[in-house]
């Protein structure tokens, strides 16, 4: 029986060359089929995209803005976005391969990106936003410290950019931690 460990996660900035790959690892983290095989799935609430080749560019090309590339063994394994603003830094397009979600990489890069966003920008706290039905997702982030603010944005209806909605009631929650 090995008792080798996994080898270590290697954290970067993303570049024009990662667009596709990035894409298809968002899609495949929430969206279709392919999603079901994590726990971070919306393919019940949301059909269509999740993201494409141009968010995923725009996301890079943000003033204030970095788009991190995890790679375990120079293979892409998750993404997520840090984006400063002002005192605090958001946090978005956090995606885990689906067939390796649960295993604790998702705790560890929440960690880093928290970690940067306090060495580097100087940030006060993280916020991000989720959608309001998934409260398994929200749970996972109370765990690691963050507060349901109580705050809600209204979920684009309409722009198929985020997606088709199955649902009437979406919305987007504010969660907030203190760095």
């Amino acid at each position: 029986m090995s008792t080798a460990q996994p080898s270590a996660l290697e954290f970067r900035t993303a570049v024009e060359a990662d667009v596709p790959e990035l894409v298809t690892l968002v899609e495949s983290a929430y969206r279709g089929d392919a999603s079901r095989a994590g726990w971070t799935t919306e393919a019940d609430y949301l059909e269509g995209q999740r993201t494409d080749p141009d968010g995923v560019r725009a996301v890079i090309n943000t003033p204030d803005s970095v788009l991190i590339v995890v790679e375990r063994s120079g293979e892409l394994v998750a993404c997520c976005q840090l984006e400063h603003r002002g005192d605090h830094a958001y946090f978005g397009m956090f995606a885990v391969r689906p067939g390796l979600q649960g295993a604790g990489l998702g705790k560890e890069i929440l960690a880093e990106a928290e970690r940067r966003a306090r060495e580097e920008w100087g940030a006060k706290e993280m916020r991000m936003t989720v959608v309001n039905v998934r409260e398994e997702l929200i749970a996972y982030y109370v765990r690691r410290g963050y507060r349901r603010t109580g705050e809600f944005s209204p979920f684009p209806y309409g722009d198929q950019r985020f997606g088709v909605p199955l649902r009437d009631d979406l919305a987007f929650e504010l969660l907030v931690k203190s760095l």
